[in-house]
């Protein structure tokens, strides 16, 4: 196995595929490491509207099938299912350590993107995986014809529950503040599928024998506590960055993201980074396909040195 490599692109999400397509296509030997399947997180989006290129939307697997295929044909090579655990400085060589190799390369752009988010609840623990669930398209087909609930007040927990109520009997929405924090157009499709939504209600606990069959709910506002009848709960409120790959790397981090200027840019030479693991709050996938692009860019100046690059 080839250990050598211009560039290192530890995430294979929409940011690390795009900068895949741009170091390639620049001429740096390109590498993309990711612990799970090409595509990243949007492999669990059941569709997508408001990416450019797609009037009539698509799904997050069909879109990271493209990107995969673009990539791979731009010259850059995917390894899957592989974990980057560290970065050693060493002189001007940057090494990648991972759970099957080490390699070394000129430059770095961590893309790592984010984990789920998880209430922390003893009782989320115990019902994980028997009626809890994070992916609401890797797991809703399970619960079909049955009731269940989504916890959360963004764009992906609208989307998850149109998309479940397209499977299962009912869907409830519960949001701990009194208005949803979404698109126009997800709230207007919520309502045309009669999704119930709870306003100022918090997740408490999930009762159930062996599987998930009530999840307890308190009223922040009027103080009630009562349960409701759930075969399943999916849970999404946000995702976590990756970062503990730059911890002990001196990258600085502030609030658990990675500080990076307008280039892309940590403060350590050649290590860059993009997609949901920087400051910025817009977590898109158009934001990190633009970032993408300035990295890769930046990275080929960092490594070649072109007469225009500072």
């Amino acid at each position: 196995m080839d250990v050598t490599w211009d560039l290192i692109i530890g995430g294979g999400g929409p940011a690390g595929l795009t900068a895949g397509i741009y170091g390639a296509r620049s001429g740096l030997k390109t590498l993309i490491i990711e612990k799970a399947l090409p595509g990243g997180c949007i492999n669990e989006a059941s569709f997508i509207e408001n990416y450019p290129g797609f009037p009539n939307g698509i799904t997050g697997e069909e879109l990271a099938i493209k990107m995969v295929k673009q990539c791979e044909n731009a010259g850059a090579e995917i390894h899957s299912l592989e974990e980057v655990q560290d970065i050693v400085l060493k002189d001007e060589k940057k090494w990648i350590k991972t759970d099957r190799d080490e390699y070394s390369c000129d430059a770095v752009i961590i893309a790592t993107g984010t984990k789920y988010r998880n209430l922390g609840l003893p009782s989320e623990q115990k019902f994980r995986g028997k009626g809890i669930s994070y992916c609401a398209v890797c797991d809703g087909p399970l619960f079909k014809e049955k009731e269940v609930v989504v916890i959360g007040g963004g764009n992906c927990a609208a989307i998850d529950a149109i998309y479940l109520s397209n499977l299962v009997s009912k869907v409830t929405l519960i949001h701990r503040r009194d208005s949803l924090r979404t698109e126009k157009a997800l709230i207007q499709e919520m309502n045309e599928k009669d999704i119930q939504v709870l306003f100022n209600c918090e997740v408490k606990g999930f009762k159930g024998d062996d599987l998930l069959r009530k999840v307890v709910v308190y009223n922040n506002k009027n103080e009630d506590l009562f349960e409701i009848k759930a075969d399943g709960a999916f849970i999404d409120i946000g995702r976590i960055p990756n970062i503990d790959l730059v911890k002990g790397t001196g990258v600085k981090i502030e609030n658990n993201y990675i500080i990076v200027d307008q280039r892309q840019k940590t403060n350590i030479d050649g290590i860059f980074a993009i997609g949901d693991i920087t400051i910025s709050p817009y977590k898109q996938i158009g934001k990190a396909v633009g970032e993408a692009v300035i990295a890769a860019s930046e990275a080929y100046g960092y490594i070649k040195r072109p007469y225009y690059y500072r």
